[in-house]
């Protein structure tokens, strides 16, 4: 099997409560993580915006409970400006964990949030396995996309000559009639409309 190796880099990941005292909280403690925090030279929004819009949160729930008048409007009103907030101040500590890659996860960590680690690009992989019959192999490989088309060559004699078998529009493929107890190398291009791959690192097999 052949792997093409995947990097991945921390993400920022912000989960913000919905009910207004727990993400006042939640903001308060991000807000307390990053002040002072030599990983954060200059905020974006500055941290003292971030303050205000939670103070007029809490004064705002504060009005709500009490059943003052419009007070729930305005709550709604002030929350929605907080998350925003939030949402800037998520990016900077991206770039600011992005500029640093070696530490990212901590750098995020220490601002008082989440990470989330995605993978950059899919792995791409590509398998030989027994199959079901003896003598037949079966082969495997990420799709290469929409109306992709895949050619298949097998070796016998260590990557000398390679043999055909029928392409297919499917990422898989039997390869039948080989010899039981030989070792077989197996290989692979993709097919798409802007044109085709090379052909795949081999890999090999020893047939049942």
């Amino acid at each position: 099997m052949t792997t093409t190796k995947t990097t991945q880099k921390p993400l920022v990941a912000l989960s913000l409560p919905k009910p207004a005292p727990a993400l006042i909280t939640y903001a308060t403690r991000i807000v307390t993580c990053m002040t002072g925090n030599a990983a954060f030279p200059s905020p974006v929004p500055a941290l003292t915006e971030v303050t205000t819009a939670i103070n007029s949160l809490q004064n705002a729930e504060t009005a709500a409970l009490a059943r003052t008048k419009g007070a729930v409007t305005t709550r709604n009103e002030q929350r929605a400006a907080l998350v925003a907030l939030l949402k800037h101040l998520k990016a900077y500590i991206q770039v600011q964990a992005d500029a640093n890659a070696e530490n990212a996860a901590s750098i995020i960590e220490s601002a008082g949030v989440a990470v989330t680690k995605t993978a950059v690009r899919r792995p791409r992989v590509f398998a030989a396995k027994p199959g079901t019959n003896s003598g037949t192999v079966e082969l495997v490989t990420a799709a290469a996309g929409r109306r992709a088309s895949y050619e298949w060559q097998y070796s016998a004699d260590g990557g000398k000559t390679w043999v055909s078998v029928p392409s297919t529009l499917q990422a898989r493929t039997t390869v039948t009639g080989l010899t039981p107890g030989s070792t077989v190398e197996f290989r692979f291009k993709s097919v798409v409309k802007t044109g085709e791959s090379d052909w795949s690192a081999p890999v090999s097999l020893l047939v049942k």
